[in-house]
C-alpha cells in the first residue's frame, strides 16, 4: 500500500513503466495525449524502469502542493509536472501537467506544502 493513502478504497490497475524507476508513493501519469483524458495514479509499489506494478486511480492521497497555491476544499486540482506538485485549477498547463485531475479534499493555504487529493476523476494532458 502507498505510504500516502489517506482514505477511500483503491481501484487499481497494473501499469508498465517505460521511464525512470517510481516509489510507492509516486504520482504517475497514466494515460492521455494532447488535450485527451488523463489521470494521476499513484504507484502502490516500488516499480523499476521495464518493470511492471500496481499504480491506484481511485482513492484520496496526500500530495506534494505548489506553497502559494490556495485551493478550497472540493475544488478541482491540477498536476503541475514541472514542480512535481499540486497547484490550483488556475494552472496555466505545460508540457506534462495534467489539468483538473482530481478534488482537494481539505483546504490547502499559502504556505502549505501538502494536501489530501481525491484521484477518481481523470483530467486534461498537455503534451505541449
Amino acid at each position: 500500500m502507498a505510504k500516502n493513502h489517506v482514505s477511500g478504497e483503491i481501484q487499481s490497475i497494473v501499469w508498465t513503466n517505460g521511464g525512470t524507476a517510481v516509489d510507492s508513493g509516486d504520482p504517475v501519469v497514466l494515460g492521455g495525449t494532447d488535450g485527451k483524458k488523463a489521470r494521476i495514479g499513484v504507484a502502490l509499489v516500488d516499480i523499476a524502469n521495464a518493470a511492471s506494478g500496481a499504480v491506484a486511480v481511485s482513492g484520496v492521497f496526500q500530495f506534494a502542493k505548489v506553497s502559494g497555491a490556495v485551493i478550497l476544499a472540493g475544488e478541482s486540482v491540477s498536476w503541475d509536472s514541472s514542480a512535481a506538485a499540486v497547484d490550483d485549477n488556475a494552472l496555466t498547463l505545460a508540457a506534462g501537467d495534467v489539468g483538473e485531475f482530481g478534488m482537494a479534499v481539505e483546504p490547502g493555504t499559502n504556505g502549505q506544502t501538502t494536501i489530501n487529493v481525491d484521484i477518481s476523476e481523470p483530467g486534461i494532458y498537455e503534451a505541449g
